[in-house]
C-alpha cells in the first residue's frame, strides 16, 4: 500500500501501524498519525454514529467535559464577543455555555448545522472541541478556521493528544471509526508556526491558539 500525502501539510508520510485489518501512517513532519483514506466511513455512516452521542445542552457531566476549554478561554476573552463553536454536534452545549457568559455564539456542523452563511464572518474566537480528529482533510479545515479568526481572535481546540506509540492498538480515541486523524503536541506546535499563531496549552487535551493582533 503506499502512503498518502499527509492530509495536513501534505508531506510524503511514513508507515505506523496496522490494526485489525486497518493501516495507520504517521507524517514525519507535523507528526500527525491518519487513518488510511480506504478505511473511512462513508458519510452516512459516520452521521450514524454521531447519532448515538448522548451529548445533552443541559447534561453537567458533559458541561464539566467542555469547562476544560471554556474555562481558560473565557478567562482571555472580552464580554461580549462573537464566537462560533465549530463542530458544534447534534448538542451544542458549548455555545448555550458561551452565551450564558454573556457571548454571542453561533454554531456549524456539516451534519447538524449546515448552515455556511456562519463561515462568511470573522469571529473573536472559534471553538473546535472533539472535532478536529474527525476531520478527513484537516488542512483545508484549519485554512478555514484560520480565516475566520480576526487579528488577535482566539482559536481553542479540544481534541485526545496522542502520546504513546505502543498503547496505540488499544487506545480508546483510535478505536471510535469516526476518528481518523490524531494530533500530538508537535502537531499542535506545526499548527502554530504555519499560522503564525502562539499557542498555549492551559490543561490536558486543550490547545488555544491565539491569532496575533496586528496580523492580516
Amino acid at each position: 500500500m503506499t502512503c498518502p500525502s499527509c492530509p495536513l501539510c501534505n508531506a510524503v508520510g511514513g508507515p505506523f501501524v496496522a490494526v485489525e485489518g486497518k493501516t495507520y501512517w504517521r507524517c514525519p513532519t507535523c507528526e500527525l498519525t491518519f487513518l488510511d483514506p480506504s478505511h473511512r466511513l462513508s458519510a452516512a455512516d459516520e452521521c450514524a454514529v454521531y447519532d448515538l452521542h448522548d451529548n445533552r445542552v443541559d447534561d453537567p457531566g458533559y458541561r464539566r467535559f467542555l469547562a476544560r476549554l471554556t474555562e481558560p478561554l473565557l478567562e482571555r476573552l472580552n464580554t461580549p464577543s462573537v464566537v462560533l463553536d465549530y463542530g458544534c454536534g447534534p448538542g451544542p452545549a458549548l455555545a448555550a455555555m458561551m452565551s450564558e457568559a454573556g457571548h454571542d455564539c453561533r454554531v456549524y456542523d456539516p451534519f447538524y448545522a449546515p448552515d455556511e452563511q456562519v463561515l462568511s464572518v470573522a469571529y473573536d474566537a472559534v471553538t473546535c472541541t472533539e472535532a478536529a480528529e474527525h476531520f478527513f482533510a484537516p488542512g483545508t479545515e484549519f485554512d478555514r478556521l484560520a480565516r475566520l479568526l480576526k487579528p488577535g481572535a482566539w482559536l481553542g481546540v479540544m481534541t485526545c493528544l496522542q502520546t504513546d506509540d505502543a498503547a496505540f492498538a488499544n487506545w480508546h480515541y483510535r478505536r471510535d471509526p469516526t476518528h481518523v486523524c490524531f494530533y500530538r503536541q508537535a502537531t499542535l506546535r506545526w499548527l502554530a508556526q504555519h499560522y503564525g499563531w502562539e499557542l498555549t496549552l492551559p490543561r490536558k487535551d486543550v490547545a488555544l491558539f491565539q491569532r496575533p493582533s496586528g496580523s492580516r
